[in-house]
């Protein structure tokens, strides 16, 4: 019963995706073209992240683990651990003051209708081109000048094993905090590994604990920036599992 179960939630998860990608999507499309509409495109891609993840049953409790506040007058490097696709959501929704840019991988621009309207609103990088890499630098500096905050999942995508706790950093969010000077907003998600898994017996939906770690001035080197992320994420991961 539980396996049947999870395959209709599964179900459930492609008509509503399919739905809100047709109804939200097609104008997000025609607004992307004018970079003055991307703040109204940008309420719409939010009200997107709000239908998925409620709408898939989920919830979030968020957890403060620092004093600092989000100053809704700067631009951030935002990143987390990356578990499950649900992840992508929670940044919108956590940042009602931002516009949020993400760095995604080319791959996902195979997905009918979504890729279409995907490529128009990321920066996409091609991670076994060592040109595309480079130039997510200067595509992401783009979007920040026209006023975007930057969403990057440092390990690079979902881990294929469900046993690595955090995979390896890539070194793309710490560059380019250093290089523009904007400070890293550090988030943990727990839960959602359990909740949207790679196994389709054992998924179920429930509430994500997110928890804020911390924001990292960009005064310091990539490499120790970096290295700081890091072990903020996999103590937090490994203290409240």
């Amino acid at each position: 019963m539980t396996t049947i179960l999870n395959y209709l939630w599964r179900i459930w998860l492609i008509i509503i995706a399919f739905v809100l990608t047709i109804a939200l999507g097609i104008p997000v499309y025609i607004l992307s073209f004018n970079k003055k509409n991307y703040k109204y495109a940008y309420k719409l891609i939010r009200l997107w992240c709000f239908g998925m993840f409620f709408g898939m049953g989920l919830r979030y409790e968020l957890i403060n683990l620092t004093d600092k506040k989000i100053d809704k007058n700067r631009q951030y490097v935002v990143i987390s651990n990356h578990t499950s696709i649900m992840d992508i959501m929670l940044p919108c929704i956590l940042f009602p003051n931002h516009q949020l840019c993400y760095v995604g991988k080319k791959e996902l621009v195979k997905i009918p209708i979504f890729g279409t309207i995907y490529k128009r609103i990321c920066v996409m990088v091609d991670r076994s081109s060592a040109r595309s890499r480079a130039d997510v630098y200067r595509r992401c500096a783009e979007k920040m000048e026209e006023g975007n905050s930057i969403v990057i999942f440092p390990e690079g995508g979902v881990p294929d094993d469900t046993s690595i706790i955090l995979d390896d950093f890539k070194d793309g969010a710490f560059t380019l905090s250093s290089k523009h000077h904007s400070p890293i907003a550090v988030f943990t998600f727990i839960g959602l590994k359990e909740m949207f898994p790679f196994d389709h017996s054992k998924g179920y939906p429930g509430k994500v604990k997110v928890y804020f770690n911390d924001i990292l001035e960009p005064a310091d080197s990539p490499k120790n920036l970096k290295l700081s992320a890091f072990e903020t994420i996999k103590k937090t991961l490994t203290e409240h599992r």
